[in-house]
């Protein structure tokens, strides 16, 4: 039988009843229904927002069939066919009644449940009418029981089809207060407070923590509609949206931090495969302006797509397209690097390249660059500038409350972010940093990298002079969760050429980020600063200043610990380590560090593809640049050659691409051996007989 209780996964005002199957026995039904009654009546203790009456009255029919229903079990009354069928269709309207209440008494779907009140009144008449006709065809003359209870039954019947359940008076009056607030908010004219309050303490959203709740279930109801492609009620469910998070920030003062601004890991943990944040202008060819599929680099230290230039060079140009300068050759340096990014871009974004190069992106992806209704919109205006001004005027309180409204709204909105920025938060931000406050510190530093998402809070960081504060909490920030924000902020800063240089030329930043990889930190600490390395590196000049702080033995040393089991830390060692061996720099530096016998077992013992083609790359690039001794090594080394025939077939193209050019490597270093000691063992012979 269907458990009541588990509605796990059910969407609200959805009715997924089962009807019992014809098999199960008499006893089995009874018992079920009885069950089913008692959790009906069990509502009768918990708070309705809306639908009080009608609650109330389903609540006492239901509470009199139970008294039915126990009175056949106690009885041991025999139940016929004909009564199964009736109990049967009695049961399937009672799980429909079940959820109808609990939606009701849902947390956090007040608003929604207010707003949807007319609908809810129409269920409760379609299910009491429901109830009703179960009842009506129930053949109470065979069941022998007392004739009291059968009279109360059938008054039951009676009432429930004549019973007016109608959308309650006040139910209605509310639910026009908040469509008045919103038409205030689409008209761009901020509302009247009291009438917001009236209606908070209507559906008992007494504090933060509740308001917060409502505002989450909406959102996710906006992020369902959008993925099923049903977005007709989308733009109200944004309006609604707005108005919780103005009644959150503006009318609830207080906000306990002790529970609820410790940093979330998934806020701040980066990772070399969450380049979807990166800037994807960067992707794109300053030629053709579509995204780069074979991305090149020219003797300027631009980058453009391989088919772009080389029309470029072919029509007889010799300078470079985007900074006009000279190009002292016509060489193009695959950029490799820059290549996975733009393949774990499209991966991350679920798009193929082609689709990408198109123009054509996943609604779901940028759904949130504009706001999801003018009323959201309006609201989240008004919301921004009474943060920046808390910001700036507010009590150190009021600064730290508002600090976590950032980092709450800009979590996933992208409209939030650009509102926030506009209003110059983020240069109050940047001045909070320097504070003893633990809280304020971790609160700041993580609405800063919300905010370091969008790439006009990047560009504002920076023209602010916030490189310099964010270094600071890096380097010696009060918590550790600060600091390895502050890693964070510095990958998505890295996420433009021009920031890459400022980053990569101050003295501070690159040792920092290696620090926080030696120490016993979180493993997603240490993620971040490899990650931030890993957007540094992006920009060919930074190469050395990454092996001069000695980036490759922490790396190795990680890799050569027990954290090298987990395997997202792993790929991001790995990258780095891909990227730096691919000049010859970073190639011997990685040898030097004792890492090819490491790479070789890492090979052989990681279960991720990606691992794998970062080892591939790793092991192609020492045989290339570090030369003949890692090659003669490998060629020794009778395991490594069934793993890279393994990857032609079942490695990404570019891991069978970089197995291909290694096994072709070793087979014609061990052909040149073999000839050499050939040569050596007969020619001499020849020589003998000559003489």
């Amino acid at each position: 039988m269907i458990n009541a209780s588990n509605q796990s996964g059910r969407r609200i005002l959805s009715f997924p009843a089962v009807h019992p199957c014809e098999s199960v026995s008499p006893a089995t039904l009874l018992a079920s229904l009885i069950s089913l009654s008692q959790a009906i009546c069990s509502f009768q203790s918990k708070f309705f927002p809306t639908q009080r009456r009608n609650s109330r009255e389903i609540i006492r029919q239901l509470g009199i069939i139970l008294l039915f229903l126990e009175e056949i079990r106690d009885r041991g009354v025999p139940i016929s066919d004909a009564v199964s069928l009736c109990f049967s269709e009695l049961h399937l309207c009672l799980q429909k009644i079940h959820f109808l209440l609990s939606d009701c008494t849902r947390e956090g779907a007040r608003l929604w449940m207010l707003m949807k009140s007319e609908h809810v009144a129409t269920q409760f008449r379609v299910l009491t009418r429901a109830l009703a006709t179960a009842l009506d065809v129930l053949p109470l003359s065979s069941i022998e029981i007392c004739d009291e209870v059968k009279e109360v039954v059938e008054l039951v019947a009676k009432q429930a089809q004549k019973v007016k359940l109608e959308l309650d008076p006040h139910d209605e009056l509310t639910t026009k207060q908040v469509i008045s607030v919103l038409y205030q908010f689409e008209r761009g004219i901020e509302p009247n407070l009291s009438i917001m309050k009236r209606t908070l303490n209507y559906l008992g959203i007494k504090n933060w923590n509740d308001c917060n709740r409502e505002v989450k279930f909406l959102e996710d109801e906006v992020n369902f509609n959008c993925s099923e492609g049903d977005e007709r009620e989308v733009p109200f469910l944004s309006s609604l949206v707005g108005y919780l998070c103005y009644c959150r920030v503006v009318i609830f003062e207080t906000l306990d931090f002790q529970q609820t601004a410790a940093t979330d890991p998934s806020e701040t943990r980066c990772s070399t495969e969450m380049i979807n944040f990166i800037n994807p202008h960067d992707f794109r060819c300053p030629i053709s302006l579509q995204l780069m599929t074979d991305p090149v680099t020219v003797s300027t230290g631009q980058t453009y797509d391989r088919s772009s230039i080389q029309k470029w060079l072919k029509a007889g140009n010799r300078t470079c397209p985007k900074t006009g300068e000279k190009l002292t050759n016509t060489e193009l340096v695959p950029n490799t690097t820059l290549r996975k990014l733009i393949h774990q871009f499209c991966a991350e974004n679920g798009v193929s390249a082609s689709t990408a190069q198109s123009g054509h992106r996943s609604r779901d992806i940028t759904r949130t660059i504009v706001p999801g209704s003018t009323a959201s919109a309006h609201a989240m205006q008004f919301l921004s500038w009474f943060i920046a001004g808390r910001l700036v005027f507010g009590t150190e309180e009021q600064k730290n409350k508002a600090t976590y409204e950032i980092r709450v709204l800009a979590r996933s909105n992208i409209f939030n972010r650009a509102c926030l920025i506009e209003v110059g938060t983020v240069p109050s931000l940047l001045n909070l940093l320097d504070t003893n406050d633990k809280s304020m510190q971790e609160n700041a530093i993580s609405a800063l990298l919300k905010l370091a998402k969008h790439n006009n809070g990047q560009t504002t960081i920076m023209e602010s002079e916030g490189l310099k504060p964010i270094l600071m909490v890096l380097k010696n920030g009060i918590s550790l969760e600060a600091r390895q924000t502050a890693a964070a902020i510095i990958f998505y800063l890295s996420s433009t050429r021009e920031n890459r240089k400022v980053i990569g030329e101050n003295a501070e930043a690159i040792p920092a980020l290696v620090e926080l990889i030696n120490e016993e930190t979180a493993a997603f600490g240490k993620k971040n600063a490899i990650v931030a390395i890993f957007g540094l590196l992006l920009l060919p000049q930074n190469h050395h200043k990454v092996i001069e702080a000695n980036t490759v033995p922490a790396l190795v040393s990680i890799l050569a610990s027990s954290s090298s089991q987990k395997s997202d830390l792993t790929t991001d060692c790995l990258a780095v380590l891909a990227a730096l061996a691919e000049n010859e720099e970073g190639a011997k530096a990685v040898s030097k560090a004792c890492g090819l016998s490491l790479i070789v077992g890492l090979l052989q013992m990681v279960t991720w593809r990606t691992g794998k083609e970062h080892c591939v790359s790793i092991l192609m690039s020492l045989s290339v640049h570090v030369g003949e001794e890692v090659v003669a090594v490998l060629a020794k080394d009778p395991t490594l050659m069934p793993w890279l025939y393994s990857l032609l077939t079942d490695g990404t193209c570019h891991a069978a691409k970089k197995a291909r050019s290694l096994i072709k490597l070793l087979h014609e270093f061990n052909d040149t051996r073999t000839s050499q000691w050939v040569t050596s063992s007969v020619v001499p012979q020849r020589s003998l007989h000559i003489w």
